[in-house]
């Protein structure tokens, strides 16, 4: 084994709980949007955050957001917050990204899904059913904006925002 491995009995991951935080679905134009064409566009939103509870503890947030429209008009606005606490020890510091940033949502990702779906459904309105997100490549697309922001920030050069 080599000296900078850790030995696989030192590492533990464990899902302690798997719970909606947070949950609002909005169908701000019923009934009229029922009478229109259904010719919807939906956008979808993530975000994770982390929260530490205890040393070894965490709070993982995948926040979803869902909007509908049919033309100018929302048919419906949906935001999950799938929450779980994981207990997590013996990882190496640069493991620890991955880990609640990819893994984690990975995690979390499929119960946001039923629960949109399930709403979509409840609200009246044509199923929709959430393609699979690649939290490896949203990770790994962060992790190069930070390095180009580090990057330009140490030249002393401004980086360029977006709003």
């Amino acid at each position: 084994m080599a000296e900078n491995q850790q030995p696989q009995g030192d590492r533990q991951f464990a899902l302690r709980s798997i719970y909606v935080k947070d949950l609002s679905f909005e169908a701000p134009n019923t009934p009229a949007i029922f009478r229109q064409e259904w010719k919807p566009e939906t956008s979808l939103h993530l975000d994770i955050k982390l929260s530490a509870l205890s040393e070894d503890t965490h709070e993982v947030v995948l926040t979803v957001t869902v909007t509908t429209k049919v033309g100018e008009q929302t048919a419906y606005l949906i935001e999950i917050q799938q929450a779980g606490i994981v207990t997590v020890s013996g990882f190496a510091q640069e493991e620890l990204g991955p880990l609640f940033y990819v893994y984690c949502p990975s995690l979390l990702f499929p119960y946001a899904r039923q629960a949109v779906s399930d709403l979509v459904f409840k609200g009246g309105f044509p199923h929709l059913v959430l393609q699979h997100v690649s939290f490896d490549a949203i990770y790994a697309q962060k992790q190069a904006e930070q390095a180009e922001q580090a990057k330009q920030g140490a030249g002393g050069e401004p980086s360029p925002t977006t709003h």
